[in-house]
This record gives C-alpha cells, sequence and structure tokens, in this order.
C-alpha cells in the first residue's frame, strides 16, 4: 500500500476493500470438507452450510510446527508455545506475562515474537537457531539484539525441555562441538518452521508438491483441478502479508477470465530445485500462460550464500542464468526475477533451477 501500516490496520483496510467489492465476509465459519457433488461442507455457529462456487481459491496460509512435531523430548510442562499461541494470548486476550523468555528460530517472526513477549511484560533473554546466524534481515540482528537485550545462539538445537508443572529450563546442543548447556527460561516460544494448511487441498486430491507439501501451481496459480486456485503461504510458507496479498491480486485476472469462459493453458512441464534450494513456486510452466505473480519465483534455501548465481536447466542444458546482488538466505524467501526462464521451452523437458 505503499506506506507503512500496523498488521491490524492492514487488515482492516483490505477487509474495507473487499467490502466495498462486494464481497461477503462469512467470519467464524471454517470449510471442514466437501460434498459428493463438490461443494463445500463448512459450519457456523448457525450451524452447517454448503457453498457451491464457480471457483474456489485456496488461501488457508500456513502455520508453525509446534514442539511435539518437532520431537524434542523432555518434561511436558505449561508455557510452550508457538508465536500464534503467543499472539493469541496477548493480543486478543490482553494477557500480561512476566519471566524470561527463550525464542526458538532466529527469522522474521522470531523477532516479532520478542516483541510481542516484551510488550506483554516478559524479557526474551535468547534466540536459538540451527544456522550460523539469526535467519532474518541483518537490520534486525544488530539492533534487534540490543533493544531487546537477548543474545543469539547460533549453530544450536534444542534437545530437551525442563519443567515438572512449568518450563523452568532447556538444554541446547551445538551442532559442531557437541558441547549442551542449560538456558534458564519462564517461556519457551517455538517460531517459524512453516507448515503449509494443505488439508483442504489434500481432501480435494489435487497434485501435491513434495518439497513444498502444497498444491501444485502454474503461473496463473491454476491446481491441478480445474476451477481451484491457490494464494499465498500455502504455496510458499512463509513470506510477507504484502506478497500474499498481492498473490490474491494476480489470481484475480485468473479467476475472472475463467469465469468468463477463456480458455486455459494446457500442458506444461515441472519447474523443481536442487539443493541447497529447497522449493520454487510456481513450479508448473505451460505455454502460452501469464508471468507469476509479481513476476518472480520463489525459492527457500537450506544454505547462506553471499551473491548468489543462479541458474536454469532445461534437458541438462543451460538456458538461463542470473548472479544476484543480495544474498540467499535460510529462513526467508529468497526471490529471483521470472526473466530467467526467457529461453525455456515450456513444451519441452522440465527445468531444474540451482545456485551456484
Amino acid at each position: 500500500m505503499k506506506k507503512f501500516v500496523s498488521g491490524p490496520k492492514y487488515a482492516r483496510l483490505l477487509v474495507e476493500k473487499a467490502e466495498a467489492a462486494g464481497v461477503t465476509i462469512m467470519t467464524q465459519t471454517q470449510v471442514t470438507g466437501y460434498a459428493e457433488d463438490g461443494a463445500l461442507e463448512a459450519t457456523s455457529p448457525e450451524g452447517r452450510l454448503l457453498i457451491k462456487p464457480k471457483a474456489t481459491i485456496l488461501a488457508t496460509g500456513a502455520r508453525e510446527r509446534p514442539r511435539m512435531a518437532r520431537r524434542i523430548p523432555g518434561d511436558r510442562p505449561g508455557g510452550v508455545l508457538t508465536t500464534g499461541q503467543l499472539q493469541n494470548m496477548v493480543h486478543l486476550h490482553g494477557e500480561k506475562l512476566s519471566g524470561r523468555a527463550v525464542i526458538i528460530g532466529g527469522e522474521l517472526v522470531s523477532w516479532s515474537a520478542a516483541l510481542t513477549l516484551k510488550e506483554a511484560g516478559a524479557q526474551p533473554v535468547a534466540l536459538v537457531t540451527e544456522y550460523p546466524k539469526s535467519e532474518s534481515y541483518r537490520i534486525f540482528r544488530g539492533p534487534g539484539s540490543i533493544f531487546f537485550r537477548s543474545r543469539v545462539v547460533t549453530r544450536s538445537k534444542v534437545v530437551r525441555v525442563i519443567g515438572r508443572g512449568r518450563v523452568s529450563a532447556i538444554e541446547i546442543e551445538h551442532l559442531d562441538t557437541g558441547r549442551r548447556a542449560t538456558l534458564d527460561c519462564d517461556w519457551l516460544v517455538f517460531t517459524g518452521d512453516w507448515v503449509p494448511d494443505h488439508e483442504l487441498a489434500r481432501m480435494a486430491h489435487l497434485d501435491m508438491d513434495p518439497a513444498t507439501k502444497s498444491p501444485r501451481v502454474d503461473s496463473g496459480l491454476r491446481t491441478s483441478k480445474e476451477g481451484v486456485f491457490a494464494i499465498g503461504n500455502i504455496l510458499h510458507p512463509v513470506e510477507t502479508a504484502d506478497v500474499a496479498a498481492l498473490d490474491g491480486k494476480h489470481v484475480a485476472a485468473q479467476v475472472l477470465d475463467y469465469l468468463g469462459g477463456a480458455s486455459i493453458p494446457s500442458g506444461g512441464i515441472d519447474l523443481t530445485a536442487e539443493k541447497p534450494l529447497r522449493w520454487v513456486s510456481p513450479n508448473v510452466l505451460r505455454p502460452g500462460d501469464v508471468g507469476p505473480a509479481r513476476d518472480r519465483l520463489l525459492f527457500w534455501v537450506d544454505e547462506y550464500v553471499a551473491r548468489p548465481t543462479i541458474e536454469a536447466r532445461q534437458g541438462g542444458k543451460l538456458v538461463g542464468s542470473m548472479k544476484t546482488a543480495w544474498p540467499a538466505a535460510p529462513g526467508r524467501v529468497f526471490r529471483v526475477p521470472a526473466s530467467i526462464l526467457e529461453k525455456v521451452d515450456r513444451g519441452g523437458e522440465p527445468v531444474t533451477i540451482s545456485i551456484v
């Protein structure tokens, strides 16, 4: 929106725009599955209902992997949260916190958790990350550590949660030396390690990408099922709210074309990523299709690369190369102009993207 606004205000502005466009917003309503005829089954305080759309856009987002899903042993005390649970407690229910907090992760959302803890009265004493440095942007790492008076513990993982009734400490292990240490804490917040909310996509039997665990989409954000589209962080967990919103702006034109009876691009080839890239979005290229949202390909990288060169290969042949001036770092989405695919034969063999 070309200006700095708070998250709640950003959401209100989007709601106002949607309602001005004639959208009916159904709150407290959850789609739980599909009827035999393909209609959406939903549940609300008024009861169950069926919705029979001509087109469906999945914008269900992503969630953080909680402690149990990360298989971290130890006690099962209170005070162990995800960022979403923390923000729900503080911002929706107005709860006040106190004591020391340790945050697992060094992503942007980790610093957001630190801010929420500080606002609620707790002291974030440490961020623990398995990477050599905090995964967030440099502007957050130095000033963030000073502002929150917390340290970033790198190349370390949690190996045990300690506490009877209430968390009192965690045990961490350095990945390179194997040395272990104990950090005292009254709160433990798990951040990042995103998982797309893909249950509805799986129930619809959409083609899924094994790397993202998301529905496979083309540049127009169409899934494998006609009339079903997917946008936002269900596809690329996790990007910032503005990028997710621009996915919505991009898909609107494709949905209107579909409802108007326009022909749908057919065929297509797979777009995949090689290590240390984990995934790429979109992941299907079709002849004659539009460019991707913001004319960008989105990647997740598992290793820090200071000045990466991105290469596209088709049938083993180099068809595109681009050196970027910005680093590729774990913990945040890496964006590359879609022009790297200009010479790709969209009716040919699959394309592989690599980083060197």
